[in-house]
């Protein structure tokens, strides 16, 4: 690895650090994936497994991500590099960095189409075109069909997302990323309390919170631990590289054991606002509380478009998801950019520029396959079309490969003499949180990859 220079950008305060890994650990995860797995395995049984997954596998990695990128000052892949090379171990343990930013590069290409979904509901829900299908399915159906058919509109909202967050990072960490999460959590929050309000009100509220909070463990099966394990895992944004940038950036003497604890809270807080403000809308409506991915952009509209003051509530929700998909877009962004500042020595706005460009071009492959198009279509036994390929590489081998090798490497290669608890500023969760990182992470996510690449 060559010699590079450490980032010298920091946040301005705790509050502002928790925000921005609030933001990126909130996304479409939260409001997309979350109420949907939960609706397929069983609710409450499933929230339970999933709030202990958090607490004996997110945490512990979330706090040695950070922990990594606190120490190195750098980009993740330099980052490593600085802290292997003081406790005495190879330099290539860089290549585990290098591997998140890539996994996040990855999944960026494809998360921004998504997250143009989302911006594309907004302009149908604020024009009427969902309130007009009137509860009619088929009318919502041909929507999205038409949305997913059409390569033009697919690359308009899409390009719409990457301009953004390209404008916001050029501008840099305070100005750019700070500005933006500073606006948009606090606006996410109380769209999301509104959002919840409303349907609590007008929808099955009773349905929902014994779905939601009175466990039936009959209806959970292996599988659906397994997906609890993989989802608290994925959700804090772990292996992406993202969580060492930010730990970069982070003011000295903050607490990375508390900071870390209320960034997993506030994450597990907004899914299972998520699903108070999904289910109720849910069981009003007769609509199957495991509909898949489909739920958020089928399901829910059908029964927007049927309620009173539909047209406003839809509006107002879609604006809450494409603001959850946007903060996790500015994070995914930040480490590929940061690397070409760090690394090349580019200018701020020359790197956002870049990346953008990238990724954009990237995101075609995406598109042509959600459009269908012949080439970007095919079939591969771990899935069919760019998109299912580039999902299953990622969140199945990529991102659990990432997190065993961090778990390894600040759990059993790192010196104790070096490794204390001064680094995590909270002495009585010190010695819990080692056995965890050593023991319980390392196996719980090679059972998600077992699982992932079908061997159990």
């Amino acid at each position: 690895m060559s010699n590079t220079t450490s980032v010298n950008s920091r946040w301005s305060s705790k509050l502002t650090y928790v925000l921005a890994a609030t933001g990126s650990a909130v996304g479409l995860g939260n409001l997309w994936k979350f109420p949907y797995i939960m609706g397929e395995n069983g609710g409450g049984a499933f929230v339970l497994v999933y709030l202990f997954c958090v607490l004996v596998i997110g945490i512990p990695v979330m706090m040695a991500e950070v922990y990594i990128g606190k120490q190195g000052r750098a980009t993740p892949a330099h980052a490593m590099e600085k802290v292997a090379k003081e406790h005495g171990l190879s330099p290539k343990w860089s290549y585990n960095g290098a591997l998140g930013v890539l996994s996040g590069f990855l999944i960026l290409s494809f998360y921004v189409v998504i997250a143009g979904w989302a911006v594309a509901y907004i302009y149908y829900s604020a024009t009427g075109a969902i309130g007009a299908a009137d509860g009619h399915s088929a009318v919502i159906q041909g929507i999205f069909s038409a949305l997913l058919g059409s390569i033009s509109k697919l690359i308009l909202f899409t390009s719409i997302i990457v301009v953004a967050a390209v404008y916001c990072l050029a501008r840099g960490v305070k100005r750019g990323l700070e500005a933006a999460i500073r606006y948009m959590m606090p606006a996410l929050f109380i769209l999301l309390l509104i959002v919840m309000i409303y349907s609590c009100a007008t929808g099955d509220f009773s349905g929902a919170v014994n779905f939601m909070f009175y466990p039936d463990f009959s209806k959970l099966s292996f599988g659906g631990f397994i997906v609890a394990l993989g989802h608290a895992f994925f959700t804090l944004s772990l292996s992406l590289g993202i969580m060492i940038m930010y730990g970069a950036y982070l003011p000295e003497g903050t607490s990375i054991a508390k900071t870390s604890i209320i960034v997993a809270l506030a994450d597990t807080l907004v899914a299972l606002c998520a699903g108070l403000a999904i289910y109720p809308v849910v069981f009003a409506h007769g609509i199957a509380p495991g509909a898949g991915p489909g739920l958020l952009f089928q399901s829910l509209p059908i029964a927007f478009s049927n309620m009173p003051l539909g047209t406003v509530i839809s509006t107002l929700f879609f604006i809450m998801v494409t603001f959850a998909a946007f903060t996790s877009v500015l994070s995914l962004f930040e480490a590929p950019i940061a690397y070409f500042v760090e690394r090349k020595g580019m200018s701020r706005g020359a790197a956002a520029i870049l990346c953008g460009v990238l990724i954009w071009l990237l995101s075609l492959l995406s598109i042509c396959a959600f459009a269908k198009v012949s080439w970007a279509s095919f079939h591969t036994p771990i899935g069919d079309g760019i998109f299912n390929i580039l999902d299953y590489i990622t969140a199945n081998i990529m991102l659990p490969v990432g997190g065993l090798f961090t778990a390894i490497f600040v759990g059993w290669r790192l010196k104790p003499s070096l490794r204390t608890s001064k680094s995590f500023e909270m002495k009585r969760f010190f010695k819990p949180y080692v056995a965890c990182i050593k023991y319980v992470s390392p196996a719980a996510i090679v059972l998600v990859f077992l699982n992932a690449i079908g061997v159990l």
